[in-house]
Parts: C-alpha cells; structure tokens; sequence
C-alpha cells in the first residue's frame, strides 16, 4: 500500500515537472517583454509583435486545422485599412478603430472562407489566393484606401480618452497587451474541445465526419477566427505605422506569414512567434546592407528546411531535451 502510494506521488510529481518549467518559461518571457523597451527601439518590437500575432492567427489555420490559406493578407491589410479609416476619417478612438478592423477582417473571412472550404487541398490555397487578389484590385481602386498612395498620417489617438498612444512607451505596451490577449485566445481555442475537434479534422477528416461531426462548419468556424485575428494584428500595424497601404494586401505579405510560420514550427504556439521575430529581425538590419533581403531570408529558410524539417521550436519540443521539459511536438508532418 505504501509503494502504491509513493508510486502515485512520483506520477503526480512528474506531471508537474514540465507545467512548472512551462510556467517558468512563460514567466520569464513576458518580464523580457515588459523589459524589452528599455534595450531595444518601440517601433522594431511592436513590428514584431504585430506580425507575431499574425503568424500565430495563421496557424491556427494551418497548424490545427490543416488547412493552408494564400490569402491571409487579405485580413491584415483589410483591416489594417478599415482602422486607419476609422481613426483618420470618423474620428474613432484606437481601440473602437481596432475593434472596428477586427469586425471587418472577420466578415472578409466569412466571405472568403464559405467559398473557399467547399474544396481542398491545393484547390482551397489557390481559391483562397484568387479571392485575396480580387480585394487587393477592389482595394486598388477604392476610394477610402487611396489607391496607391494608402492612408497616411493616421493618429495614434488616445488610448481610453486619456493615454497619449503618440508616445512610443505608451504605445508599446497598448500593443503588447492586445498582443498578449491574442495569444491567450488562441491558446483557449486550441485547448477546447473545439480545438480538439479542428485538430481531429485536421488528423482524419474522413473520420471526424464518420463521428458526425460538420466538417464544413468547423473549417468555416476555425477560418473566421483566424481572419479575426489576423485582422487584430493588422489594425495594430496600421496604428503602430501610421498608414495602411497595397503591400497590407499583397500576395507577398501572405507568402511572408507563410514563412514565419514554417521557420518557427507548424502547429506549435510560440513556433510562429520565433518565426516571425526572426523574420523581422533580418528585414530590419539588412534594410541598409548591400545584400537583397529576399535573397538572405530564402537562404536563411532553405538551411532551415534542410536542417530543421518540423521548424526551430518544433524541432526543440522533439529533441530530448524539450520532451523531458513538457514540450512534446506531436503535429505529423
């Protein structure tokens, strides 16, 4: 009975091991971030956690629910647009614009993605990216984006009617507070039933429908919510910037999160994060270098492929090391 006992608390100690060294590891990063603006410029780290976010918006599609979008630019410059709008024309508070953003990014998606869930595959990426092409011509010729031009000079405003969002310091932590938010939605998400649920889809869709789950319905879901969020990152940018332009609505900007997401790690929730700093880390300091920053980046992802096939953080989640730590990777590839 004693050695039954001990037995029992050696499990429970074990199973407490990796949730205290994760708590650990999430301790300490959001005190590195609170601390980051005395090291490093606002600007350079709210670019980073914008597009963080996107990446992390991203793969709950791609990640969790199997399902690889070419037209996720479409939400952020979507609602990088629609914010800058709201802010600059109506006048709205930042967080209304956010809101406001966020709204739209979601209803493009709801568009987006009743057309496009209908296929799969390689049939659902190109559907997805003919239907961000045809908003990025309507944002072409529309005329609140301004054509080629883009919305400039959008005010910061104030955050609450008192906080000046035009002081970088201000701004930084209104972004890392919606930052954190997003991030802690989508680890709600993808720790619910709901979440199981896309992840099942996302394993054996045959099978998730033979257990009469709607198929359909979940992707549309899972779709939308991704779209929303994507569209929080994007309003933040256009309010971090100050304007909201064409290249918000480029395929390239979609072939951009794509690349952050692969690099960090599919279906992990911090592989994103580290993508997309990595990213915008070379883009910044080779910004005044000789070398093409295309160039340096597709160098950087191919060794990355060839050496890190599950991305950096999945790779570290399957290693030894990151097992015994709690962070098993279990995505197949």
């Amino acid at each position: 009975m004693l050695d039954m006992t001990l037995t029992l608390e050696l499990a429970k100690q074990k199973e407490r091991s990796p949730a205290i060294v994760q708590t650990v590891f999430l301790g300490v990063g959001l005190a590195c971030l609170l601390l980051a603006p005395l090291f490093f410029y606002p600007v350079f780290l709210m670019k980073i956690l914008c597009f963080a976010l996107f990446a992390c918006a991203f793969n709950l599609l791609l990640g969790y629910t199997g399902l690889l979008s070419f037209g996720h630019a479409a939400f952020f410059g979507g609602a990088a647009y629609f914010t800058a709008h709201a802010v600059k024309e109506w006048g709205v508070p930042p967080e209304l614009g956010v809101l406001l953003g966020v709204v739209g990014a979601a209803l493009l998606g709801a568009v987006v993605g009743f057309f496009a869930i209908r296929r799969q595959g390689i049939y659902f990426a190109m559907i997805t990216l003919a239907l961000a092409q045809m908003f990025y011509f309507f944002c072409l010729q529309a005329g609140f984006t301004r054509g080629e031009d883009g919305i400039q000079s959008v005010p910061r405003g104030h955050l609450l009617g008192f906080i000046d969002l035009s002081q970088p310091t201000n701004m930084y932590y209104f972004v890392l507070a919606v930052f954190v938010i997003g991030i802690a939605m989508i680890w709600r998400i993808i720790n619910s039933p709901f979440g199981m649920i896309l992840k099942s889809i996302r394993e054996n869709e045959t099978r998730a429908i033979s257990l009469g789950y709607s198929v359909r319905n979940y992707k549309l879901a899972a779709f939308v919510m991704s779209a929303a969020l994507t569209g929080l990152a994007g309003g933040l940018k256009a309010l971090v910037f100050q304007f909201a332009t064409l290249t918000d609505v480029s395929w390239q900007m979609s072939g951009e999160v794509i690349l952050m997401t692969l690099l960090g790690g599919i279906g992990t929730l911090i592989g994103p994060l580290f993508g997309a700093g990595l990213v915008v880390t070379l883009q910044n300091y080779l910004a005044t270098s000789e070398f093409p920053v295309t160039i340096i980046t597709g160098i950087v992802f191919m060794v990355c492929v060839l050496l890190f096939r599950r991305g950096i953080v999945g790779e570290f989640y399957n290693s030894r090391l990151g097992r015994r730590l709690g962070f098993e990777h279990r995505h197949k590839h």
